[in-house]
């Protein structure tokens, strides 16, 4: 399962997805973080993770090492 998610804390946010508090991600607990995106505006992080969430998003994310 790959999750994409966006956040101004990633580190207190994968916490709290690894902690079981997410609903819809506890099932799917432990996480682990394999790709991290600082991008400048909450604006340009929405059109980022709504591309990397698309098909073409998704297949540039598998072939990550």
């Amino acid at each position: 399962m790959i999750y994409l998610g966006l956040s101004n804390n990633p580190e207190r946010r994968f916490q709290e997805h690894n902690s079981g508090k997410g609903r819809a991600t506890k099932p799917y607990a432990p996480f682990r973080l394999i790709y991290l995106e600082k991008i400048g505006t909450h604006e340009n992080a929405r059109i980022r993770e709504k591309y990397l969430k698309s098909g073409v998003g998704k297949e540039f994310l598998k072939k990550m090492p």
